[in-house]
């Protein structure tokens, strides 16, 4: 099954307007993600989405229900809500992500 995790660092709510880990989980919505073209298609409704916050070691896991297209980064990559459902804190374990803060496996 595939995972998409996405990075909440607590050192951008204030320096870029980010939303928060705890709004992330309030609102089960992460916002703008920038991702890759050729990972959409193994992105569907029904796979696993973890959300992390590095800085604090915080991490929740839930089901994605789908991703809404909204901005496009500076270089063209289309950034997407995610919507998340079911979405529940568990034990921090860290995860590599690329330099958009998402990734894919």
């Amino acid at each position: 099954m595939t995972t998409l995790v996405i990075h909440t660092p607590s050192s951008k709510v204030v320096q870029e307007a980010k939303r928060s880990f705890e709004k992330t989980l309030e609102s089960k919505v992460g916002d703008e993600y920038a991702i890759y073209r050729p990972l959409l298609p193994r992105l569907n409704p029904g796979c696993r989405v973890v959300v992390l916050d590095k800085d604090q070691e915080k991490r929740a896991e839930g089901t994605l229900v789908k991703l809404e297209p909204r901005s496009k980064t500076d270089n063209g990559i289309q950034r997407y809500d995610v919507h998340i459902v079911d979405l529940k804190r568990v034990e921090y374990q860290p995860e590599a992500l690329n330099r958009c803060g998402i990734a894919v496996f």
